[in-house]
C-alpha cells in the first residue's frame, strides 16, 4: 500500500499527516501539530524566532517522514507564506535543508481542498451548507452541498490578523469589540451577498476555533471525526470567554494554552457569521486541508 504525508503550513499552526492509502480512504499513521505562529510579529514579515521555529518544525516532520518510508510528499503554504516579505526565503531554506519543497496555493485552491477535506466526514445535506476554515492569516468561506461548491472566498482576517488590529487591551474592551464587528460588516460584504442568494443554516467548523467549541459544548458526534452542536448554545461558551482576561482564559478547563490568546476575535468573528447567516446547527469537523489534498493525492 503507498504511504503519503501531508504538511499544511497554515500562519498559526503547521501540521503533518502520515496515511497509508487503502482500497477506500486511507488509515492514518502518524500526525502531529506544532503552533508556530508565523505572523507573531505581525503578518508582513516572518520574525526571527518564528522563523526559526518553521525550520525547526520541518525538520523534525522531515525525520518522520523518512522513518515511516513515505511513498508521496506534498507541502501547502498558505496566508502567511504568501503574504510574508521573507516568506520565499524561508521556502527556499526549507528546500535546503530538507529536501521538502512547498508550494504556495491561493485562497480559491484552499476553499476547494477544504471542502474536499469535510465532505469526507460531516454528513452534508441536500440543502447548502456553510464551511468556515478559520486560520492565522486568511478564513475561508465555502457554500456547499455534497455535490458542488456554490461560491467561495478567502478573506485576510484570520485571527493573527484580527488579534494585531482589535484586541489592544485584556479583557477586550467594549470599543475595540464594537471596532471588529463594523470591520466584519464592511470586510464580509461578499459573504452576505451569497447568502442572500444562498441561504444557509447550517455551518461545518473545519478544526481550529470549532475545536474548542466543541470541546466546551460538545454535543451529538457523527462518527468519529464530526460532532454536531445547536448553534444557539453558542452564547454559553462566548459570553464567559470573550470577557476574561488572558490568565483566566489559561485557567479554563479544556482551553488549549497556545490559543488562549486569539480565542476572543476568533469567537467574535464564528458570533458574526452565525447570526448574518441565521445558523442554526453547527457541525465540528476533524478534516479539513490536509484530508482534502490526500483525496487528490489518491
Amino acid at each position: 500500500m503507498k504511504k503519503a504525508a501531508v504538511i499544511d503550513l497554515g500562519t498559526n499552526t503547521f501540521h503533518l499527516l502520515i496515511v497509508e492509502f487503502e482500497k477506500e480512504g486511507f488509515r492514518e499513521l502518524y500526525r502531529e501539530r506544532r503552533f508556530i505562529k508565523l505572523a507573531e510579529e505581525g503578518i508582513e514579515t516572518i520574525g526571527a524566532v518564528s522563523y526559526q521555529r518553521a525550520i525547526a518544525a520541518i525538520a523534525a516532520y522531515a525525520k518522520k517522514i523518512a522513518e515511516w518510508d513515505v511513498d508521496q510528499v506534498q507541502a501547502f503554504g498558505t496566508a502567511a507564506l504568501r503574504t510574508a516579505s521573507n516568506g520565499p526565503a524561508l521556502m527556499q531554506e526549507i528546500k535546503d535543508k530538507t529536501d521538502i519543497q512547498i508550494q504556495l496555493i491561493d485562497g480559491d485552491k484552499e476553499a476547494a481542498l477544504i471542502h474536499q477535506g469535510v465532505i469526507q466526514v460531516v454528513p452534508m445535506q441536500k440543502e447548502p451548507m456553510l464551511i468556515m476554515d478559520i486560520g492565522g492569516g486568511s478564513v475561508e468561506f465555502i457554500i456547499a452541498d455534497q455535490e458542488q461548491v456554490y461560491w467561495a472566498q478567502s478573506f485576510p482576517i484570520g485571527v493573527a490578523v484580527l488579534y494585531k488590529r482589535f484586541h489592544q487591551t485584556d479583557p477586550i474592551s467594549d470599543q475595540q469589540k464594537l471596532d471588529l464587528l463594523y470591520f466584519l460588516e464592511r470586510t464580509l460584504q461578499p459573504l452576505k451577498t451569497a447568502l442572500k442568494a444562498t441561504p444557509c443554516q447550517s455551518l461545518v467548523g473545519a478544526s481550529g476555533t470549532f475545536d474548542v467549541i466543541e470541546n466546551m459544548l460538545g454535543e451529538a458526534e457523527h462518527g468519529p471525526h464530526c460532532a454536531e452542536i445547536d448553534a444557539s448554545r453558542l452564547g454559553l461558551v462566548n459570553g464567559y470567554i470573550i470577557a476574561s482576561d488572558l490568565e483566566t482564559r489559561l485557567a479554563m478547563d479544556k482551553m488549549p494554552a497556545e490559543r488562549a490568546d486569539m480565542i476572543v476575535v476568533a469567537l467574535l468573528l464564528v458570533e458574526y457569521v452565525c447570526k448574518v447567516a441565521g445558523i442554526q446547527t453547527i457541525y465540528v469537523s476533524a478534516y479539513a486541508m490536509k484530508e482534502g489534498m490526500l483525496a487528490e493525492m489518491r
